[in-house]
């Protein structure tokens, strides 16, 4: 039997500098359990104070320490042991997010647990291999060109998959050399600390990984300090926005990845039976709570009662109960605040003129814990607030168009641009469809992200990339260096 690593409980120290560094002052953050609405731990709640002793480990370790010097292939190794380290207890990981934010643990297993591990796993083969040296002629001699760290990087997490956005900045940020103070948000940071203990196993040196939970205030305090280089934040677009916005101010390198409003379109030559099934997760995964979830379905006016039916009975057969049970669908929303913000939204849909087909309350027989049903949209117009503004919940709308090219435009008519997806039987039409919907990341017959590949959106959906080599390559800096026209390179 596999031993027991991970486990929900409570913690009263930081980790700074490879240590449980006490903290500097006794405020604390509460975690609840939102499928219970019971305490199930208190972490310590980070000041300036801890973000000082946070930056100076990560500061001393980058400009003296060797994490930055070591190479690429030692770097890896020891990325190697974390994910050893992780994976001796996925089915306890996977339990303690779950306990903390509310997703069924089928996606806490899946999408929280071996996700992060194997993009952990991905960043140590590419860092082995990836050019951070690289020759070429120029046009007066030959040239050297460099990536090189970028410096102590401040990594800010979500609570709605936060080990696995925490492993989209922490894996790459270690694979080029640089070194981390990761502020996972205060909703959810048992993942973090048990992230901690796994780190403490391994031979990744002091002070690269550093890690502190603080508020909102906290978090700009730790995205303004001197002693930071870069910022890699995952969260809502109005932060983004106040982040790149003091990130422009002190000409600091950023990295957001903010919100989405996906439309899925579905051809007329696609096959109902086949994709709703497809389709349903990408648009409820994690309850809705997803940047990537295909909230907008968008379907011809020939189909459009059909695919509403189809959306309709598909929703009905999905469990909503206890996230523990591995035959949850569908869990509680991971906070009371967030549940009356998606409930705003059902009330707005139903003003603006919109009809519930499905769901629209809370589900009968959960009194405790913070659950909406899994709700469907019919009759929707894209200038709607429900389809234009990110409800971050089970809530989806289906739009009907009249033509591929109506479907396009009706895609692109949004603020965001992260994803979306087109069902289809013709992949060559599909193809067709994609190159002209502008988001970062897109789906033919599937919802769109690869681990190996970039990702990222366009508009306000954010700046820059995570995923594949182009996500290691935002943890760099270029450096050109010219040699003497009669240079020749020693063996």
């Amino acid at each position: 039997m596999t031993e027991q690593v991970f486990t929900v409980k409570s913690f009263d120290r930081f980790f700074i500098n490879n240590e449980w560094s006490a903290p500097s002052s006794t405020a604390t953050f509460e975690v609840i359990n939102p499928a219970t609405e019971q305490s199930i731990a208190t972490v310590p709640a980070g000041q300036s104070a801890d973000i000082d002793s946070a930056v100076m480990a990560a500061r001393e370790a980058f400009d003296h320490g060797p994490w930055p010097r070591m190479s690429a292939s030692e770097r890896a190794d020891c990325m190697q042991e974390l994910s050893t380290a992780l994976q001796r207890d996925i089915p306890g990981m996977a339990s303690v997010i779950t306990q903390e934010m509310g997703c069924p643990i089928s996606f806490s297993t899946a999408g929280q647990t071996f996700a992060p591990i194997m993009v952990l796993d991905y960043y140590a083969g590419v860092a082995r291999n990836f050019p951070f040296e690289q020759g070429r002629q120029g046009m007066m001699g030959p040239v050297v060109v460099r990536q090189e760290a970028v410096g102590v990087v401040a990594a800010i997490t979500p609570w709605n998959v936060p080990l696995f956005t925490t492993m989209l900045k922490l894996a790459p940020a270690l694979a080029a050399g640089c070194t981390v103070v990761l502020k996972p948000a205060q909703e959810t940071p048992l993942d973090a600390y048990a992230l901690a203990e796994a780190l403490a196993t391994t031979s990744i040196p002091p002070g690269v990984v550093n890690i502190v939970p603080a508020d909102r205030e906290v978090s700009q305090y730790l995205v303004s300090h001197p002693g930071v280089d870069k910022v890699t934040f995952t969260g809502s677009t109005a932060a983004g926005r106040k982040i790149g916005a003091i990130c422009g101010q002190q000409l600091k390198r950023c990295t957001l990845e903010l919100g989405g409003k996906s439309a899925a379109i579905i051809l007329d030559d696609s096959d109902l039976d086949t994709l709703v099934p497809q389709l349903l997760p990408s648009a409820m995964m994690n309850t809705g709570q997803a940047c990537v979830a295909q909230t907008r379905i968008l379907a011809s006016h020939a189909r459009y009662q059909d695919t509403v039916d189809a959306l309709v009975a598909a929703v009905g057969a999905l469990n909503v109960g206890d996230p523990m049970d591995q035959a949850c669908d569908i869990g509680p929303l991971f906070a009371s605040h967030h549940r009356d913000r998606v409930e705003s939204y059902i009330a707005l849909g139903k003003e603006e003129g919109a009809t519930i087909a499905t769901g629209g309350g809370r589900p009968a027989g959960l009194d405790k814990g913070w659950y909406v049903e899994p709700t469907i949209f019919s009759n929707v117009d894209n200038s709607m607030r429900i389809a234009q503004e990110e409800i971050f919940g089970p809530a989806v709308v289906v739009i009907p168009y009249s033509d591929e090219a109506e479907a396009v435009a009706i895609a692109n008519d949004s603020n965001y641009g992260l994803s979306g997806s087109v069902w289809c039987n013709d992949v060559e039409q599909g193809l067709n469809i994609a190159r002209q919907v502008r988001t970062g990341t897109y789906g033919v017959n599937g919802q769109g992200m690869d681990f190996h590949s970039p990702f990222g959106g366009f508009k306000q959906s954010g700046l820059g990339r995570e995923l594949g080599p182009e996500g290691l390559g935002e943890f760099c800096e270029y450096k050109t260096i010219t040699l003497p026209a009669d240079y020749t390179p020693q063996d």
